[in-house]
């Protein structure tokens, strides 16, 4: 099998978040999609090991910031390759407070999604949250960042904890 086939799925490039016990974490994923309209839907995939998922599965509740193709690897860095367990990832990061109490994020991000968790799926390594979308707003103008724009352009690398993470 050619895993490299599975390079051409589309994918963007997403900062979830989530609280648990007055904390907040959050974390880089490309799998965030839409699931239904009516009510508004959506599905993230997070890694079992991630201290994200120890948050949603906690409370219930996450956001997903839509980020811009401008947003430095640096941010991305942050998020994508540091673990909450070791670091307060938003320390100076600008972020408000949603509905749900999770931690919306303002920087590098066009647009916000927040929900409340509906399914969770066991997906081997990873669980796929399912949530309804509790509220959503435009924050920027702007083209948002693909996986392909932050891999081929930015030269951005792939934790091992990815759902697209494949030893080479």
């Amino acid at each position: 099998m050619n895993t490299k086939s599975l390079h051409l799925i589309c994918y963007g490039l997403y900062l979830v978040t989530s609280k648990k016990d007055g904390k907040y974490n959050g974390q880089i994923v490309n799998t965030v999609f839409q699931v239904t309209s009516n009510p508004v839907t959506i599905a993230v995939s997070i890694n079992k090991q991630n201290l994200t998922h120890e948050y949603i599965s906690a409370s219930g509740v996450f956001a997903v910031s839509i980020l811009s193709k401008d947003t430095p690897l640096p941010f991305i860095g942050r998020f994508g390759f540091r673990s909450g367990r070791e670091t307060e990832k938003l320390e100076g990061i600008n972020f408000k407070i949603g509905k749900t109490g999770v931690p919306i994020v303002s920087d590098n991000a066009l647009t916000w999604l927040e929900a409340k968790v509906m399914t969770k799926l066991d997906i081997n390594s990873h669980s796929l949250f399912i949530g309804e979308v509790v509220d959503a707003d435009v924050s920027a103008d702007g083209e948002p960042m693909t996986y392909a724009y932050y891999r081929l352009v930015k030269k951005g690398g792939v934790p091992k904890t990815a759902p697209t993470y494949m030893e080479e």
